[in-house]
């Protein structure tokens, strides 16, 4: 990714293109958990069918955490909500489970590339809510960068 997601700065560009991503790898995961991997599912021992489906739950999960916190950031930047009409906790990015790394070895192989892809994105989106978070807070390298850049 660019600069500005190292930054932390949360653009519009930036918030579109992570929606964009999101709900493409949703529709991806719902249609392979759904009906694609269905097969898949099948062919696993009982055990492994409930952990794949708890994995299927757990990339969901992941993913409304990451569109519902988007989809805030984009009614911030668009005006229609103001940081404090958002509120500190609904402006969070939620908690996700961890994927059950000695099941994966048994998954199959799209099962496994579906969830690291939700763990990507959920993994970057984490770091921008911290970084926004932090830079609200008053980060204290922040708060002296603004000062001397006004007193120019």
């Amino acid at each position: 990714m660019g600069d500005s997601m190292t930054e932390g700065q949360l653009t519009p560009k930036l918030i579109d293109g992570l929606y964009v991503e999101a709900m493409v790898l949703a529709d991806e995961a719902r249609s392979y958990f759904d009906t694609g991997g269905r097969d898949d599912r099948l062919a696993l021992d009982p055990l492994d069918r409930v952990g794949f489906s708890c994995e299927s739950l757990k990339v969901t999960t992941r993913l409304m955490h990451v569109i519902a916190w988007l989809l805030t950031q984009r009614a911030v930047a668009a005006g229609e909500l103001s940081r404090a009409q958002a509120g500190m906790a609904e402006r969070r990015l939620g908690v996700a489970a961890d994927t059950d790394g000695a099941l994966l070895a048994r998954l199959p192989e799209a099962a496994v590339e579906l969830i690291h892809a939700s763990e990507e994105l959920y993994g970057r989106v984490s770091r921008l809510d911290q970084g926004s978070f932090a830079e609200e807070a008053g980060s204290p390298a922040r708060s002296l960068l603004s000062r001397l850049q006004r007193s120019f």
